[in-house]
């Protein structure tokens, strides 16, 4: 008798547990997939597992943006006498070393009196320009007595490419630090003769941003904030273009602020003269030679092809001006020419461009 209620027992239990799974494969369809409870199966309000966020880049690079506060003294001029008068101006910088050195535009502390650094964690600093390149617009700042600065990440080769998405950090007027995001719609040079080929991208700039960090969506620097795109109206006045901003890439930033740092300086080669290459053909075409340039004392003439640079073949022209933007006025190159299909060698001094 009691095996018997115990068999009972054992098949009702066995057919309640058929009955309850038979449910929970018709109510949870991804234990038809063999996919097993998921966490939020009991929990379907909860997103933040599959919430898209780039805080950790923020928190990598936002504390080493700063603001930047310049001022400056001018002279009122009025009917009967002049009197000084304060201006200040508002931007951002990029700390770049633990040693202090810091990156932002020049236009941000050009002519500046005094320049005062505000750090994320509180720390209020004076700050002294080293040096700046009127090219690139690029200024570098030293402070003396940061503590604990917090350096922004850095790669030797960011590697942007059109289409990644990208986030400006700054400080536009004087909110306080304020992250936009946009797509990169131009990648830049890196090289320095070609200055004014910044990164473009759609991310949000406005007053106070210039010099700030441009980062990646792992928190590296990818460029320094610059400008945003303006046309004149039919007013003639000057109208910013929404979704058009620009930054001068890191590799190009870096490399002005390290011989700025060395020499005080960035020194340029040029021997005056613009070239093109051609499709399928070796060398670079010389369009134009400027008068009593390096290149129009030494003989080139435009529609003259260089084929090699101290017997380095060119196939680029970017990389033929890097090249000579690169090399330290007062070298003497070796150009080989050809010119009406006739082979010919050509001696050129490098100047110094601007000088």
């Amino acid at each position: 008798m009691a095996s018997r209620q115990f068999f009972s027992f054992l098949f009702k239990s066995v057919l309640l547990g058929v009955i309850v799974a038979a449910l929970m494969l018709f109510l949870v369809p991804n234990l038809r997939q063999g996919d097993g409870f998921a966490q939020n199966v009991f929990n379907p309000g909860s997103s933040s597992a599959s919430r898209i966020s780039y805080k950790d880049a923020v928190n990598k690079a936002g504390p080493a943006v700063v603001n930047i506060y310049s001022v400056s003294i001018e002279n009122d001029v009025g009917f009967y006498r002049s009197r000084p008068r304060e201006r200040t101006s508002l931007g951002s910088g990029v700390i770049m070393t633990e040693s202090g050195y810091i990156l932002t535009n020049n236009h941000v502390v050009q002519n500046a009196d005094s320049i005062v650094v505000a750090v994320q964690d509180g720390q209020i600093l004076e700050a002294h320009i080293v040096g700046y390149d009127q090219y690139t617009d690029l200024a570098v700042l030293k402070v003396d007595d940061g503590v604990n600065l917090h350096v922004i990440p850095q790669s030797e080769d960011p590697d942007v490419a059109v289409g990644d998405m990208v986030m400006a950090i700054g400080n536009p007027f004087d909110l306080g630090q304020t992250v936009t995001h946009g797509i990169v719609s131009r990648a830049g040079r890196k090289g320095l003769s070609n200055f004014v080929d910044f990164i473009q991208t759609d991310a949000v700039l406005n007053q106070g941003n210039s010099g700030g960090a441009l980062v990646d969506s792992n928190g590296v620097l990818v460029g320094i904030t610059n400008a945003n795109f303006q046309v004149r109206d039919g007013r003639n006045g000057v109208r910013n273009v929404d979704g058009i901003n620009f930054a001068v890439p890191y590799e190009l930033a870096k490399r002005v602020m390290d011989e700025i740092v060395t020499d005080g300086r960035v020194t340029r080669g040029q021997l005056g003269f613009i070239g093109q290459e051609i499709a399928n053909r070796p060398g670079v075409t010389v369009t134009a030679v400027a008068k009593q340039s390096p290149a129009a004392k030494a003989g080139l003439k435009p529609n003259d092809v260089i084929l090699a640079i101290n017997d380095i073949k060119l196939e680029s022209a970017s990389k033929t001006l890097d090249m000579i933007a690169e090399t330290e006025p007062g070298t003497q190159l070796k150009l080989q020419i050809s010119r009406d299909g006739e082979l010919m060698d050509m001696n050129v001094t490098v100047a110094e461009l601007g000088g």
